[in-house]
């Protein structure tokens, strides 16, 4: 579960239809991702196997073990990492709510087994609290984030407007071209995350819309590390338009580097817009930026991620 400040097992339930909004997350207790009777990951609904990846088990105070899905994969997916060291992170801070973090992969994950966390309390101030987390497996470290949260305060207000003329999801096919090997792959065969593509596109200038594939609480917490998933799932290929991407396939290509900063409170089971841009690609790595808006408009994440990209050759891949 997703646990706020306390090894109490007291549970918050989620008010149901409570309307669009998305209430703050509750100062201590357990905010509940899934519900008790679906709690492993062989659990059946999209929803639910993603909230078993998400529902950590606390092992210390400030240690955290997770696990994969049972599908086969070569590598443990990035979103999963990004989004089990948030929750980690979450866990250990009460009465703030995170506004931006910063990470590295380090390691590729293995899949067959837990990945431990490690949160180091760096700072509790008034206004302002941050949280290192470490991810940990075969006794290494395979991922690095540091995260940042506030209290909500008043203040200016500003965004960049939303892309005009985009075509809405229900009118969009679903937007991945697949490997045959792919198919197996937890992200396509469950799909906890369903992905459009939007129009128009360009060759360095992405749009796509993604949500839950199913009804999350109201808890915003939730719908962030819910975001931080998913935000994984498409940023790093924008890369590869200017390249021909679907079309030509790159040998080889690997996250780096994942940034995130939550603006304004948002539903990750309602559909979202997600602009994606890539500035530059050189040295064998890419740069892609990502603006996260709703469907009404509102500038909710930005998102920054490079990655490893190298173009198919003969020959092993360099780590």
């Amino acid at each position: 579960m997703l646990h706020r400040g306390t090894l109490s097992p007291v549970v918050i339930s989620s008010p149901g239809g409570a309307g669009p909004g998305v209430a703050a997350a509750p100062v201590t207790g357990e905010t509940v991702l899934v519900s008790d009777d679906s709690p492993t990951v062989g659990a059946a609904t999209p929803m639910s196997r993603l909230g078993a990846i998400l529902d950590l088990e606390q092992i210390e105070l400030n240690v955290f073990r997770g696990v994969s899905p049972t599908e086969p994969q070569m590598r443990v997916f990035g979103g999963q990492v990004a989004a089990q060291a948030l929750v980690a992170a979450i866990t250990t801070v009460p009465e703030k709510t995170v506004h931006s973090l910063h990470a590295y992969f380090l390691r590729s994950g293995d899949p067959s087994r837990p990945i431990v966390y490690e949160v180091d309390r760096i700072r509790d101030g008034r206004s302002y609290a941050t949280r290192r987390v470490v991810g940990i497996q075969h006794g290494k470290a395979i991922f690095n984030l540091q995260a940042s949260f506030h209290v909500h305060e008043e203040g200016y207000e500003h965004q960049m407007p939303m892309p005009p003329d985009m075509t809405p999801p229900e009118s969009v096919p679903l937007s991945e071209t697949l490997d045959p090997e792919q198919l197996e792959n937890f992200l396509w065969k469950v799909r906890p995350i369903i992905v459009r593509s939007a129009q128009p596109s360009s060759p360095y200038r992405r749009l796509v819309w993604f949500r839950a594939n199913g009804d999350l609480p109201d808890d915003l917490t939730i719908h962030q590390c819910v975001a931080a998933y998913a935000s994984d799932l498409t940023l790093l290929s924008a890369t590869l338009l200017a390249h021909d991407y679907p079309d030509v396939r790159p040998g080889f290509m690997a996250s780096l580097d994942h940034a995130m900063w939550f603006h304004r409170p948002f539903r990750a089971d309602e559909w979202l817009l997600y602009e994606q841009i890539s500035p530059s690609a050189s040295d064998g790595r890419g740069l892609a930026v990502g603006q996260i808006y709703t469907a009404e408009g509102l500038l909710a994440m930005t998102v920054v991620q490079e990655g490893a990209i190298r173009p198919p050759k003969e020959g092993p891949d360099l780590d």
